[in-house]
């Protein structure tokens, strides 16, 4: 993240929303003794998405049973994950 001062943000700010947007920057903008952070509002709401699944018991409980469940090579294939015993969804998709 990059630190600017209150006064270059002021006298760029066209720019640095430009770039905040566009590029996925952040931006720590200081003022004497108190800072703010500029960032868009796609990466806001990731952020705040990601805080409020991180807060979710049964996620983290599920995220936890993948991410170990990965270690021990329990993994499947994309054509394993999209095939049912019925039908395949991967077939289907890759016809279309």
């Amino acid at each position: 993240m990059k630190t600017i001062t209150a006064a270059n943000a002021i006298s760029d700010l066209f720019n640095i929303v430009k770039r905040v947007v566009k590029g996925h920057v952040q931006y720590r903008i200081s003022c004497k003794e108190e800072e703010a952070v500029l960032l868009s509002s796609e990466d806001f709401e990731s952020l705040i998405e990601t805080l409020e699944l991180l807060s979710s018991p049964e996620f983290l409980k599920r995220h936890r049973k993948a991410r170990k469940e990965i270690a021990e090579g329990k993994t499947y294939t994309l054509r394993e994950a999209f095939t049912t015993s019925r039908l395949n969804f991967f077939t289907d998709c890759m016809s279309l």
